[in-house]
């Protein structure tokens, strides 16, 4: 989707506004002027009257601006796995879902990317990511068909090309046919970098180094992957400290926690993040925020797979960058972001810190500058400033959800999911009404299920 001409102008007016910007800047009323993909100025009351070009004026009244909501961990293919393995921990989870997930092929792949990518879209995000590892052989080319449904779905994508090469013949978790070489998944993911990692501020695709997880990859692959992401000049994603199970697997085969691992092979930095961080000691926040490795921080999912609470507000007060993340939707069935915002707050007003855990701006902050953060594009997207890109969301808050909560961030973060009036991603509407408007939802769904049917009947013939 090429980007709008920058001397056409839209006009957006009395809405209130959370910029999310360093001074939590906010407008009871204001308004938002778009000029090409930028956001050319923001403020309170109404815009200036002698603007040129405006092609569209907007009045949200009974609406909320925010910048659009930055998804910083999920795996598309599991839209097509959804509840199965419901009362699993996360080892036993996959075990029983990766012989399934070894028989996945390019259609599945495309299916499952655009019912993963419709759901969040429609919910307030604007960039995507996708951490994808699972590469049988003769599947297709899944990398291209998920950058495809994401292009054609018109938001901001990062794909995380993923790699296992430690099976259960080497004491991995993976099946033995679901896995690829070490040579070979270095060699493909440099050619996955090459051919569709796009650096530019501008950018709408960028692909990220991602080996899968310690007990699925090894040493070799993770410190090579490392260097492989710096010689490159792209991020490094992986999982990390998900569970206790996880702990103890590092403990007996490393002789090692999992944080002292990664930062042995190389794999902690500020061109870094993980995914989960549940259980970390103080040693462990230490080493984060020395190195300024990011957190997906991933509520839903760790309280589905009873992986614990994360300590985000340490975390924070460490100063290491976190951000949200749906997580695979066959441990997040809901497969949206928003509500991550409200069980972001919830969950961890459970640990230690109680009420003063989180509040409505941090969560919302979460979803969107510090996902920025942790995707390396804090200077382009995750805030409303002007020269940043037009990258935003208008939340209705006058209906019978939210009228009656008169603190607008308040509204979206403790209510309901407020319906998405319009989600704007480069300058171009991508929803309208809670409805996406590049792709049909109802196709989409349609498509899933034979899919997901079809891929169950593959499974079960072993």
């Amino acid at each position: 989707m090429a980007a709008p001409s920058a001397d056409r102008r839209i006009v957006i007016e009395n809405a209130a506004i959370a910029t999310v910007d360093a001074n939590d800047t906010e407008y009871a009323s204001g308004h938002l002027v778009v000029a090409g993909n930028r956001i050319e100025s923001l403020g309170a009351g109404k815009a200036p009257e002698n603007l040129e070009n405006v092609v569209r004026r907007i009045d949200a009244t009974g609406h909320l601006i925010t910048p659009g909501l930055i998804n910083t961990h999920h795996h598309f293919y599991q839209w097509i796995t959804r509840g199965l393995a419901t009362d699993h921990n996360l080892f036993n989870w996959l075990v029983a879902l990766y012989p399934t997930w070894a028989r996945i092929d390019e259609q599945m792949v495309r299916v499952a990317a655009q019912g993963s990518l419709a759901m969040m879209a429609r919910g307030g995000v604007t960039t995507a990511m996708d951490h994808h590892y699972v590469f049988p052989q003769g599947s297709g080319d899944l990398s291209g068909a998920i950058i495809g449904a994401a292009s054609e779905m018109g938001v901001r994508f990062t794909l995380a090309r993923g790699s296992m090469d430690r099976s259960e013949k080497d004491g991995g978790l993976p099946p033995d046919f679901a896995v690829e070489t070490t040579e070979g998944a270095l060699a493909a993911t440099e050619e996955t970098v090459k051919k569709y990692h796009d650096a530019s501020f501008d950018s709408m695709t960028q692909v990220a180094v991602a080996p899968c997880s310690p007990f699925s990859i090894s040493t070799e692959l993770l410190r090579e992957g490392a260097a492989l992401g710096r010689r490159l000049g792209v991020r490094m994603h992986t999982h990390g400290s998900e569970t206790v199970e996880e702990e103890k697997f590092c403990h007996e085969l490393f002789g090692m926690g999992p944080t002292d691992y990664f930062e042995s092979t190389g794999f902690l930095g500020e061109d870094v993040w993980m995914a989960h961080c549940v259980h970390m000691n103080d040693s462990d926040i230490a080493a984060f925020a020395r190195t300024k490795t990011g957190v997906a921080h991933c509520p839903s999912s760790n309280a589905r797979l009873a992986a614990g609470i994360a300590r985000v507000p340490d975390m924070l007060k460490a100063g290491v960058p976190v951000g949200l993340g749906v997580d695979g939707t066959a441990s997040n069935e809901s497969g949206e972001l928003h509500t991550e915002l409200r069980n972001a707050l919830l969950i961890n007003r459970l640990g230690a810190h109680r009420e003063a855990a989180l509040n409505a701006r941090q969560a919302l902050r979460l979803g969107t500058y510090g996902g920025a953060q942790v995707l390396g594009r804090a200077d382009s997207i995750g805030s409303l400033e002007a020269g940043k890109l037009a990258d935003f969301v208008l939340w209705k808050i006058d209906g019978l959800g939210h009228s009656s909560i008169a603190d607008p961030v308040t509204a979206i973060v403790f209510g309901a999911a407020a319906p998405v009036t319009a989600s704007f991603v480069n300058g171009e509407q991508i929803v309208e009404n809670n409805r996406l408007l590049t792709v049909d939802e109802d196709t989409i769904a349609r498509d899933a299920r034979t899919e997901a049917q079809r891929l169950a009947r593959i499974a079960a013939q072993g």
